[in-house]
């Protein structure tokens, strides 16, 4: 009997452990997935439709049964673009919600805030709503980026608008955020490889509304292209007071892909027209006309009960969820984070809602890496070139 009762408490400490072993966020009939993102903050505009429209994909899968029989449970937090909300969210989510991977997390220095964190835990950050070049520092093996880095994306642009529009003295004005330190690294960077002016900068608070004194500056300082790293409001008020004074001959205004929002692009009376922009995708309302793209607007037309056209953010959140459900199915039943890695080394496939391949491997943690640049024509988005990121 002794041995009998031994044997019994050797299993069911065997049984305690392996139980105790399983992955953070994993059931036998669920994944816990998480975000922290803007909902209330200047680029909302980013973060509430790329969670719901991630939300929209996941009830899509779960409806078909799930991924290898779990179904997808999405966490979100609002941030309100505040860094200390940010990690608040980020500890929630990781100890009381147990998430299994962070998706879709929104903000550049959001985004690194958060990492301690999720690297102690060797929790993935799959696809965050930010191209900073931090997205893949050491250690790499848990972050996976999506797109064409600002800093890349910047330097590309930067080299076009040389090359096709005779650009020359190139200025910015930024949020002096790690966000906008990336994006202005790369326009200088560039303008010095190509050995023309980078002429001056202004710094502006996310609150700031009043850019008069700014625009006046820079154009006393002779200006021929100005690139803005600030939120979504902030550029279409900076774009209609140069407008306001007077200043559209002779200067062109760029952004990164931040600044890639339908929002911008539709402004009525023409404000913003003539913006010019560099992202790792291509905006969906030139491409109706391919079957993919127009299936998708009308499944989300119908899940939203709208008729407008999903925006840069829904698109940003349904390309991010296709990459993780992707690599879900790819791991297989036996879903831990190792299994989850090597997964994701083996996905190599055309997003046709984003219009851009997706390859990943194990020196290769960026999904996408051509550039787009686009141009605002008469409110809408048209792609008038495609650069690789420059290497020089």
């Amino acid at each position: 009997m002794t041995r009998r009762l031994l044997a019994a408490a050797a299993a069911a400490t065997l049984a305690a452990g392996a139980a105790g072993a399983q992955t953070q966020g994993v059931t036998d009939d669920e994944i816990v997935v998480g975000a922290h993102t803007d909902l209330s903050g200047i680029f909302a505009g980013f973060g509430a439709p790329s969670v719901r429209a991630a939300q929209i994909h996941f009830d899509e899968i779960n409806e078909a049964g799930g991924v290898h029989g779990r179904r997808i449970r999405y966490v979100v937090e609002d941030t309100g673009y505040q860094v200390p909300k940010a990690v608040q969210a980020t500890n929630k989510l990781v100890n009381r919600d147990e998430i299994f991977a962070m998706l879709l997390a929104l903000g550049t220095p959001h985004n690194i805030a958060s990492f301690k964190l999720l690297d102690r835990k060797g929790i993935p950050n799959v696809m965050p709503v930010t191209a900073a070049r931090q997205m893949l520092s050491e250690p790499i093996e848990n972050k996976w980026a999506g797109l064409a880095s600002y800093y890349d994306g910047m330097r590309a642009l930067t080299q076009y608008m040389h090359q096709t529009e005779g650009s020359s003295k190139f200025c910015a004005m930024y949020l002096p955020t790690d966000f906008g330190q990336e994006v202005i690294e790369g326009v200088k960077a560039e303008a010095e490889a190509l050995g023309v002016e980078f002429v001056a900068e202004t710094t502006h608070k996310p609150d700031e509304v009043d850019f008069v004194g700014a625009l006046s500056r820079l154009r006393e300082e002779g200006c021929d292209t100005v690139a803005l790293a600030l939120g979504l409001r902030q550029i279409i008020a900076t774009l209609g007071t140069a407008k306001k004074l007077g200043w559209e001959e002779g200067v062109d205004f760029i952004g990164s892909s931040a600044a890639f929002h339908t929002v911008i692009a539709k402004v009525p009376g023409g404000v913003t027209d003539g913006f010019v922009v560099s992202a790792g995708w291509q905006d969906i309302e030139g491409r109706l006309d391919e079957p993919a793209v127009a299936e998708w607007v009308e499944r989300y037309r119908a899940a939203t009960g709208s008729d407008d056209l999903p925006g840069t953010g829904a698109l940003l959140g349904r390309m991010g969820a296709e990459t993780f459900v992707r690599a879900l199915e790819a791991a297989g039943r036996d879903l831990t984070h190792e299994s989850f890695r090597e997964a994701m080394y083996t996905l190599d496939y055309y997003d046709e809602i984003g219009g851009l391949q997706v390859d990943y491997g194990p020196d290769d943690h960026q999904g996408g890496d051509t550039i787009y640049v686009s141009r605002i024509v008469d409110g809408t988005w048209e792609m008038i070139g495609e650069v690789p990121p420059a290497t020089n």
